[in-house]
């Protein structure tokens, strides 16, 4: 049986693989697309479950390459959306022609919103300046404003709708605050470290893994358990880590999964029409048995729910034994080992700042 390329598929020689542009890989969401069906040994095991319409779907965003340079997988997604934009654009004159409408109005208002004043000539919230600070997160910022310990020109502030002005002096405690630089890190975690910034116990922490990248204090972007490897984002952005995290924004996490058994046909389809779990139902974005022994299997999601990978497989009578987290928003594991990391490009980050929601 003919096995085919997988965006959940690793690479198992990675000594004889040809060589590949050694820039840093970045991937995006790739525009729905009819090609060359991906799925066919899949294809052949479910044929009575899947429809059309999940095979044009599944041959599509199961094709993403992590071995393509950014530039390259970023040209081809312009060119894409090039192509989208250009095929919507003839579509809606047609309709406004019929409709006897026009753009004019959609353009007084993009205009409108254009020259619109940006949020720092008014200053900077108190919440978003002290996580540009590289204190916390925002949401954690609003428990430090209500608990009273921000102080603003001396005075303790629980304002949450202040903004800081030039020449304001915010404290945090004694400790004066004053914006960072942001730094970015992409991790390649290893087994047995936890995602923490500190432990009392004592343990390994990611921490330790990334000491020598920069003298500012980073903070994980969501976590991984101790058990589970991948990639894992530190930063001191406060604003990047609150968009990342939101399930509004829909930050894409692939994960591969080793199961102690065979994966069923019957939880395959029970898993993409969604489980109901103890927290509430959960329904992954994709999912795809990826080796012949049916143990090896790739899950797409977006939820930031504590373990939910595990608690997906465990609800149905499995238990992982490894669990990889093989791409996050687009970044992928490219050029970077196991233990080691990388700063984060400037194309990557600019990708990650215009997330939409």
């Amino acid at each position: 049986m003919q096995t085919r390329k997988s965006k959940f598929a690793k690479s198992e020689n990675r000594n004889n693989k040809p060589k590949t542009d050694s820039r840093k890989g970045f991937d995006f969401k790739h525009k729905k697309s009819e090609g060359k069906d991906t799925f066919s040994y899949l294809r052949k095991t479910n044929e009575n479950v899947l429809n059309d319409r999940d095979r044009n779907l599944k041959s599509t965003r199961f094709n993403n390459s992590f071995g393509k340079s950014s530039k390259e997988v970023i040209e081809k997604d312009r060119k894409a959306n090039q192509s989208d934009n250009s095929k919507r654009t003839s579509t809606e004159r047609e309709e406004n022609k019929k409709n006897g409408t026009s753009h004019s109005h959609d353009f007084a208002k993009k205009t409108k919103h254009q020259s619109a004043p940006s949020d720092e000539s008014l200053g900077i919230r108190l919440n978003r300046y002290i996580a540009n600070c590289g204190v916390c997160a925002r949401r954690e910022a609003d428990n430090l404003i209500q608990q009273g310990e921000i102080y603003v020109n001396g005075k303790i502030m629980t304002d949450f709708s202040y903004r800081v002005q030039p020449g304001d002096s915010v404290r945090y405690g004694s400790k004066l605050l004053k914006r960072e630089k942001f730094v970015y890190i992409l991790l390649n975690k290893p087994k047995d470290f936890l995602t923490t910034t500190e432990d009392p116990e004592g343990r390994k922490s990611v921490m330790d893994l990334v000491k020598d990248a920069t003298n500012v204090r980073l903070y994980p972007v969501g976590r991984l358990d101790r058990n589970t490897t991948g990639l894992l984002l530190l930063t001191n952005d406060g604003d990047l880590t609150d968009k990342l995290m939101h399930p509004s924004y829909k930050a894409k996490k692939i994960y591969q999964v080793d199961l102690d058994k065979p994966f069923s046909d019957t939880d395959l389809q029970k898993i993409r029409q969604g489980v109901v779990l103890e927290d509430g139902p959960m329904r992954a974005d994709d999912v795809e048995i990826v080796s012949p022994d049916r143990k090896r299997v790739g899950i797409e999601i977006h939820s930031g729910r504590n373990r939910i990978v595990r608690r997906i497989f465990e609800h149905l009578g499995y238990n992982i034994e490894k669990l990889d987290r093989v791409m996050y928003a687009g970044l992928t594991k490219k050029d970077l080992p196991r233990g080691t990391w990388r700063h984060l490009t400037e194309l990557e980050i600019t990708t990650l700042k215009h997330l939409r929601a």
